[in-house]
C-alpha cells in the first residue's frame, strides 16, 4: 500500500506525552483520574459526549484529489479541497502541542488478506479505550505493525467554518491519498469507527470484496447469516443469538473465502436494554466496556437504561469476546441466509417477506428504513428515509458498485434473502405498536433454519414481495399487515404513499436493468 507523506513523527512531535497501546485497565484508570468518566455499578466506564450524541453526517467530507476523483460518488459525498485539509491539519497539530495523547495500533478486518493497519491518536483516554475495544487488537508478534491509515481525533479542537471551510465546529475529513482521517469538534466516538468503515468501503470493492453494513452470526452447522440495516433496526440485537455464535455486530466483508468482521468489538444501542430481552448484551457491559450518555445514579452507580434524558442513542462499546461463544476468529463461511432489516414508521410493510435476487438488489439499493431518534443530530422522531445499501453515509463509491457485487454473490452461493420489518404494526408511528422482539426473533430463526422454505407464500400486490402464510412462533394474522389495521382504507392510503416513495427514490438509479427496476413496489 502507498505510504503516507504525513509520517507519524510529524503528528506526535511536540506533544507533552504520548501513551502507546495501553491496556484497558490503564486507560480506565487514566480516564477516571483525568475526570473523563466514572464507573458504573457493573464496572463499565460511563462518559458523556456533550451536544454531539450521534453522528454528524453534514460535517463529513472526502478530500478531493485527481487520483481518486473519478472513484467517488460526489452526488452523495461532500468534497473538501487538499489545500483546506492541509491548513486544518496544521492547525490541529498546533492544538496538540503540550497535550497528552493516546495511541492505539490495531487492524480493521479479521481476514489478513484484506486487513488494514490503523493507528488512532486520541485526545482522551476513554476514546482510546473505545477504539482498543472496537477494532481488531494486534497479537504480540504484530505490535510493531506499520499503519496503513491514521485517525487523528481531537474533540476539543473546534473548526472555524469561516477559516476552515467546514459546515460547523465539528468535522470528519477522510483523505484517501494521505491515508489520514481528521476528526474534531465532536466527542461522539462512533465517528471514529464509521470513518474507518468508509475507508474499507472504498478499498475493498477494488478487490471484488463486498463491504457490508451488517451483523453476522454462524450456526453449529457452520452456516452463516447476515443482518443488514441502519442503526436501531436490530442488527446487534438479532445477531446476538444464544443459539448461534456471533461473528460481528456491524461491519463485514464478503470475499471468495467467506465473510469476515471488520472489527474486534461491538457498539450496541442500549436504550431500554434489559437482562431479560438481551441477556448477552447486558452481560457484556462490565469492566472494560464504555457506556455513552446513559443516565446513572451518582450514589449507587446503577444505570437507568430506560432514560433518554441525554439521547435515545445511548451506546455500549465492548470487545466481542465479552459475548459468550462469539466467533473470535471474526470469520465464517459464505452466508446461507441474508436478512434485510427495516423499522417501517408507516407500519405497512409485511413483518417478513422472501426476496428473489432481483428483489434483493432492488431493496439493497433502496435501503429503506426510518431513522430512529438520536442516531443522527436533529432526528427527534422516526423519519422515513432511503439509505442505499443500508449505509449510504459510509459509501464513497456508487451504490451500483456494491449492488452488482451483491447480486453476483447471491447467485454464486445460492443465498436466501428475507426482508424483515422490525418497525410498526397495526398503524403508523404514534398509533400502531412496535413489532414484538419475540416475534421478530421467531421469524429470523425460521428463515435461518430453512423452515420458511416449506410454507406457502402470497404475493403482496403493492410491495411486490412474497409473504409467508405462516411462520413458526408467530400469529398468522400479523403476517399480512393490512389485517392488523382497524382502518383498512387508511392502510391502503399509507401503503400507496410508501410505494410511491420507493418508486420516486429508485428513479435516481439510471444504469439498472428492467428486471431489477420492476422488482420493486407498484401503485
Amino acid at each position: 500500500m502507498k505510504k503516507s507523506t504525513t509520517e507519524t513523527y510529524q503528528i506526535i512531535d511536540g506533544v507533552k506525552k504520548a501513551y502507546y497501546n495501553l491496556n484497558p485497565a490503564e486507560l480506565v484508570e487514566l480516564a477516571i483520574r483525568r475526570g473523563e468518566g466514572i464507573l458504573s455499578s457493573s464496572g463499565a466506564l460511563r462518559v458523556v459526549t456533550g451536544k454531539y450524541t450521534g453522528r454528524s453526517p453534514n460535517d463529513k467530507f472526502i478530500v478531493d484529489s485527481p487520483t481518486i476523483h473519478d472513484d467517488i460518488a460526489w452526488s452523495s459525498n461532500k468534497p473538501f479541497s487538499e489545500e483546506k485539509f492541509n491548513r486544518l491539519y496544521h492547525r490541529m497539530l498546533a492544538y496538540m502541542q503540550n497535550r497528552e495523547v493516546f495511541v492505539f495500533d490495531g487492524f480493521a478486518g479479521a481476514d489478513k488478506t484484506h486487513q488494514l493497519g490503523v493507528r488512532f491518536i486520541n485526545e482522551f483516554a476513554w476514546q482510546n479505550l473505545f477504539v482498543h475495544q472496537l477494532f481488531v487488537r494486534p497479537k504480540n508478534h504484530e505490535k510493531d505493525m506499520h499503519p496503513d491509515f491514521k485517525v487523528l481525533c481531537m474533540p476539543g479542537f473546534k473548526a472555524n467554518p469561516a477559516i476552515d471551510g467546514t459546515n460547523s465546529e465539528a468535522f470528519i475529513l477522510v483523505n484517501f491519498v494521505e491515508r489520514l482521517v481528521l476528526i474534531g469538534g465532536t466527542h461522539y466516538a462512533g465517528e471514529m469507527k464509521k470513518s474507518i468503515f468508509s475507508v474499507m468501503n472504498y478499498l475493498l470493492p477494488k478487490r471484488d470484496v463486498l463491504s457490508m453494513h451488517c451483523s453476522a452470526n454462524v450456526g453449529s452447522d457452520g452456516s452463516s447469516a447476515l443482518f443488514f440495516g441502519l442503526s436501531g433496526t436490530g442488527k446487534t440485537t438479532l445477531s446476538a443469538d444464544p443459539n448461534r455464535c456471533l461473528v460481528g455486530d456491524d461491519e463485514h466483508g464478503w470475499s471468495e473465502e467467506g465473510i469476515f468482521n471488520f472489527e474486534g468489538g461491538c457498539y450496541a444501542k442500549c436504550i431500554n436494554l434489559s437482562r431479560e430481552t438481551e441477556p448477552q448484551i447486558w452481560g457484556a457491559i462490565k469492566f472494560g466496556a464504555v457506556l455513552e450518555n446513559v443516565i446513572i445514579d451518582e450514589e449507587t452507580r446503577e444505570v437507568d437504561y430506560d432514560s433518554a434524558e441525554l439521547t435515545e442513542n445511548t451506546r455500549a462499546a465492548y470487545p466481542i469476546d465479552y459475548i459468550p461463544d462469539a466467533r473470535l476468529s471474526g470469520a465464517a463461511g459464505h452466508p446461507k441466509t441474508i436478512v434485510f432489516l427495516t423499522a417501517d414508521a408507516f407500519g405497512v410493510l409485511p413483518p417478513i417477506a422472501k426476496l428473489s435476487k432481483e428483489q434483493a438488489m432492488y431493496h439493497f439499493m433502496s435501503g429503506y428504513t426510518s431513522k430512529l431518534a438520536g442516531t443522527e443530530r436533529g432526528i427527534i422522531a422516526p423519519e422515513a428515509t432511503f439509505s442505499a445499501c443500508f449505509g449510504a453515509p459510509f459509501l464513497p463509491r456508487s451504490p451500483l458498485v456494491y449492488a452488482k457485487l451483491l447480486g453476483e454473490k447471491l447467485e454464486k452461493y445460492n443465498t436466501d434473502v428475507f426482508f424483515i420489518n422490525t418497525g410498526w404494526s397495526g398503524g403508523s408511528y404514534g398509533t400502531g405498536k412496535r413489532m414484538k422482539l419475540g416475534y421478530t426473533r421467531a421469524m429470523v430463526t425460521a428463515a435461518i433454519n430453512g423452515e420458511l422454505n416449506k410454507v406457502q407464500y402470497d404475493l403482496d400486490k403493492v410491495f411486490n414481495v412474497y409473504v409467508p402464510a405462516s411462520c413458526p412462533g408467530v400469529p398468522s394474522e400479523i403476517l399480512q399487515p393490512r389485517n392488523t389495521w382497524e382502518n383498512k382504507e387508511l392502510y391502503d392510503k399509507k401503503a400507496a404513499e410508501l410505494a410511491g416513495l420507493f418508486i420516486k427514490n429508485f428513479a435516481k438509479f439510471q444504469d439498472v436493468t428492467d428486471n431489477i427496476r420492476s422488482a420493486g413496489p407498484r401503485i
